[in-house]
């Protein structure tokens, strides 16, 4: 897009109630250069305005197949307008790629689901979010009484939190903590390019144990809300504490840089992560994705609770890490 659409694209994603971070411009060019997949970004005018936008991306991969997605990598990313004639207009011109590129299906990466006669799944994934205030006191005690103890406990220990730009310490501890879990990591530079593009809007808290990076977050930052998007920790975390006192740091700064929600972002049914966030005391609220499919096309499984790739994530948990880091970005283009 050119830089006078880039702004108003962006206008209009701020203005709209359902715009999310995942619906911002700048992913264009991350999905373009980082993971060499083809955008296919729809625009939705009315005289000068922009009325629509739908950030559609075409995958390719050997491996999962080809789809059109809006969008990969990302929690929402379905159409977002002003109307239904400039909605209808999005989605017609969706379909049209999808018989252009012979693509098996169309996903639509929505809160709630309004494509008739679209085949929807709402048990898959779910956002985790809430009120945040400005009071430090408050926001730990809305914290359930078993995790608040946690939570009290790493704030009275060591372990010391650090707001950053620089994405090394984000990068080597999430690239080990999904090695561990047996799923493909992106490529650094996907890190450092997600702070070039989006700059205040994303940064890092990195917590360290006498000195040691030893959790991390990247952090996304739209409207009033803070999302902490990309996470992990060493196998010391788990002993010291260090992803809860991780989570109640994001907050304390979001709430300090006066941001008012908290979204703990998106996690697979059945996964530690969702009964983590649930036991912080948020309730799941069930994401509707929508997808469109050519005849005899059936329902994407790339999830990787899927038993058919139960012996990959066994083997690939085994991997030395710069290993699995040379092979993870070449693989996740196809399964984001």
């Amino acid at each position: 897009m050119e830089s006078r659409d880039v702004q108003r694209w962006d206008a209009f994603v701020l203005s709209h109630p359902d715009g999310s971070f995942f619906h911002r411009s700048g992913w264009e060019g991350i999905f373009r250069d980082i993971f060499r997949l083809a955008p296919r970004y729809l625009v939705a005018e009315r005289g000068t305005d922009i009325v629509g936008v739908l950030p559609l991306v075409y995958q390719r991969s050997r491996l999962f197949g080809n789809a059109l997605v809006a969008a990969p990598f990302c929690v929402e990313g379905g159409p977002i307008a002003a109307d239904d004639q400039a909605a209808n207009a999005l989605v017609k011109a969706a379909l049209a790629i999808q018989t252009q590129t012979s693509a098996p299906y169309i996903e639509f990466r929505s809160q709630k689901a309004r494509q008739a006669g679209w085949t929807v799944r709402k048990d898959l994934y779910a956002t985790f979010s809430g009120p945040l205030s400005a009071d430090d006191k408050e926001n730990l005690l809305k914290i359930p009484r078993k995790q608040r103890a946690v939570v009290r406990k790493t704030i009275e220990g060591s372990l010391v939190s650090q707001a950053m730009d620089v994405m090394d310490d984000v990068f080597q501890i999430y690239s080990e903590s999904v090695r561990n879990l047996g799923t493909p990591v992106f490529a650094k530079s996907y890190f450092s390019r997600l702070k070039s593009v989006f700059g205040p809007d994303c940064d890092a808290v990195v917590i360290r144990d006498n000195g040691a990076p030893v959790s991390a977050v990247l952090n996304f930052y739209h409207k009033d809300t803070v999302l902490p998007y990309y996470g992990g920790g060493t196998a010391g975390a788990r002993r010291s504490g260090a992803n809860d006192f991780l989570y109640w740091e994001v907050m304390r700064r979001a709430a300090l840089r006066g941001y008012r929600r908290f979204d703990f972002g998106r996690s697979k049914a059945g996964t530690g992560a969702f009964a983590f966030k649930k036991n912080w005391g948020f309730e799941p609220q069930w994401l509707e994705y929508e997808y469109h499919f050519l005849p005899g096309q059936t329902m994407p499984d790339k999830n990787p609770l899927n038993p058919k790739y139960a012996m990959f994530i066994a083997a690939w948990k085994k991997l030395p890490l710069p290993l699995a880091n040379f092979i993870g970005p070449w693989l996740i283009r196809g399964l984001g």
